[in-house]
């Protein structure tokens, strides 16, 4: 049943006019025309060349490095295998902030990333955030947000690994790299 799912969804991605109407029946609004461009934010595994342009297929029109304040990251998902992973997401905290990659993508390759993601669906929602670039300008991005755990887990080494590597890869700051390398990782 999830193999269906996940093929609807991806057939979905393809037509405009279909994805109009099934988020809407999730209670979603696509806003705008398909070819409009938009910031997406990435702060876990989608910060990974592997994960973003190979495994989901995506084809950033342009990348910077870049931070959401008032948001932490946190390990409180159930992954697969249970119980030995543990995927990212966000927590509001106003005191915190969480570094990442924004990619300059069209509204249809966001469809098409939601789809990818499971969006719309039980997990994941798209949330637009005030973004700031590694200089300081301001940009309006939309990143995925999901109800978490109460406490965190630990990601797999191979999860821990795509986020160390593509934050090194994207020119985040130092210290942002340090906090990733000293995320325990599940046994």
């Amino acid at each position: 049943m999830r193999n269906l799912l996940r093929t609807l969804r991806r057939l979905m991605a393809k037509s405009w006019a279909l994805s109009w109407c099934y988020y809407r029946l999730h209670g979603i609004r696509l806003i705008g025309p398909p070819t409009e461009n938009i910031w997406y934010f990435a702060y876990g595994a989608n910060m990974h060349d592997s994960a973003f342009r190979e495994r989901r297929g995506m084809r950033p029109l342009e990348w910077r490095a870049g931070r959401v304040r008032g948001y932490c990251l946190r390990f409180n998902l159930e992954g697969r295998p249970k119980g030995k992973a543990a995927p990212a997401n966000l927590v509001v905290d106003p005191q915190a902030e969480v570094w990442g990659v924004l990619y300059r993508i069209t509204r249809r390759d966001l469809v098409h990333l939601d789809a990818t993601e499971g969006v719309p669906g039980p997990r994941y929602r798209p949330l637009w955030v005030d973004a700031e670039d590694i200089d300081g300008r301001p940009l309006q991005a939309v990143t995925y947000i999901a109800d978490g755990n109460e406490a965190d887990g630990n990601p797999s080494l191979r999860y821990i690994t795509l986020l160390r590597e593509g934050a090194r890869a994207h020119g985040l700051p130092e210290s942002y790299l340090r906090f990733l390398d000293s995320v325990k990782h599940a046994q």
